[in-house]
């Protein structure tokens, strides 16, 4: 994906972006051998030059959806000696961590990048992203746990936006309900359940905004197309 030439210096560590949109304006910038004008993009594979010595290739940006298992905590390491979603990366080859988290019995959509940027727009509140999940409950009054969800709520203290609550499948001891939320405060679903006398069996993430679980296998994981990158523009 391209990216603005002082972008792409001030991620190497040479410069500020300031900094080096003074050097693109004073010539000292090209890309594939012709001097570099401001607001170019470049792409990854692009030789760029900086008073005629090349930059070294900043990492590669990684954008990618893991379809997270129960049992593994959204973390780089864990002390406690807990299985973490990185073991899942195989081919990877790169340094990514995280957008976000999925609490350890909790399994679907995760977002993992090295983008920085990328990882900002997704969790700042401003980006007004919901997250849609699927969850199993057991408790009483199973025929109205949609219509309970769906009032004000309250968590440590803080009102919270109405959820989008419907029934999928009820049976005599359970109930499936799609549950779509927009904030991310820390297990914030299990709490809701539980401030409705709800417990939560199973509850699996299966979208963030426009972008889709869909059918990527359980541990799996796979790069997010441009188009989805740019969902969360």
């Amino acid at each position: 994906m391209a990216e603005r030439i002082q972008k792409i210096l001030a991620a190497a560590g040479l410069m500020s972006r300031r900094a080096a949109e003074e050097a693109i304006l004073a010539g000292r910038v090209s890309v594939n051998g012709r001097t570099a004008a401001l607001g170019e993009r470049a792409e990854a594979d692009d030789v760029i030059a900086l008073d005629g010595f090349t930059l070294i290739e900043p990492e590669k940006k990684r954008y990618l959806m893991l379809h997270k298992p129960r049992g593994y905590v959204t973390t780089l390491r864990d002390e406690k000696g807990r299985k973490t979603v990185v073991e899942l990366l195989n081919g990877v080859n790169a340094r990514v961590y995280p957008v976000g988290r999925l609490d350890l019995n909790s399994e679907g959509l995760l977002l993992l990048t090295n983008d920085g940027d990328f990882a900002n727009r997704v969790m700042h509140p401003s980006g007004d992203i919901s997250k849609t999940y699927l969850v199993w409950v057991r408790g009483a009054d199973l025929p109205h746990a949609a219509e309970r969800l769906s009032r004000p709520i309250a968590l440590d203290g803080v009102k919270l936006r109405p959820a989008r609550v419907r029934s999928i499948k009820l049976n005599q001891d359970d109930a499936l309900l799609s549950v779509t939320i927009f904030e991310g405060r820390n297990r914030q679903i299990r709490r809701m359940c539980e401030s409705c006398e709800l417990h939560v069996t199973r509850l699996v993430r299966v979208s963030e905004g426009k972008l889709q679980l869909g059918e990527l296998p359980l541990g799996q994981w796979r790069e997010l197309t441009d188009e989805e990158i740019h969902y969360f523009d």
